[in-house]
């Protein structure tokens, strides 16, 4: 994750797209724009923390589909719909879609800044959390075949001794696995690997 945010602006309306990206400059934040949701889509390469900033009526893909286009290839960038129609339907799409939120044209600088503002600052956690699971998966592929097994099994409750007895290996077998395991996740308790494991998963 870097340090300083982007804004990404997409709408088929250059003047409103050009208006969007002036306001976001004046907000001292970076701001790339696109002329429609395929050409962001193309050139988007992950980079966070970062806001979409999409109008929903455009030629060819919404705003919506935008988003849902987003989510269904596993992207949880955060998003604002900008919309000059905000109709019920529309609105509950969205926000079951993962939108941060649905702004409605035309909105002030304030409305702008606090959707900008809330959809930052739930990047920064979605990212800074996808980077911790990332980092807990990365020392799972650390463990060995048998440390794996001993591991679901003490995981899911069995002590040494059963692990020892399922898997045909002798309890100290099992006993330098386990201490291989807390060494390789870097945890001091059970109920601290435990947590890694569900977050993993």
């Amino acid at each position: 994750m870097h340090s300083e945010p982007v804004i990404y602006v997409v709408d088929d309306d250059p003047d409103s797209r050009e208006s969007a990206v002036a306001l976001i400059s004046q907000m001292s934040l970076k701001a790339v724009s696109y002329s429609s949701a395929i050409e962001f889509l193309d050139a988007y390469d992950g980079y966070r923390p970062a806001c979409l900033l999409t109008d929903h009526r455009m030629l060819g893909m919404t705003g919506v589909e935008l988003l849902e286009t987003l989510r269904g290839r596993g992207i949880t960038l955060s998003v604002v719909v900008m919309t000059a129609f905000a109709e019920t339907e529309l609105t509950v799409r969205a926000i079951r879609g993962g939108a941060v939120t649905l702004l409605e044209k035309p909105f002030s600088n304030t409305a702008l800044w606090n959707a900008i503002h809330e959809a930052l600052s739930e990047d920064r956690d979605i990212a800074t959390g996808e980077e911790r699971i990332q980092a807990i998966r990365q020392r799972l592929e650390t463990l060995t075949p048998g440390e794996v097994e001993v591991m679901n099994l003490i995981v899911e409750g069995e002590t040494n001794k059963a692990a020892a007895f399922r898997l045909g290996v002798s309890v100290r077998t099992v006993e330098n696995r386990r201490s291989n395991i807390f060494e390789k996740m870097d945890v001091v308790s059970l109920a601290e690997l435990v947590q890694l494991v569900i977050a993993a998963r």
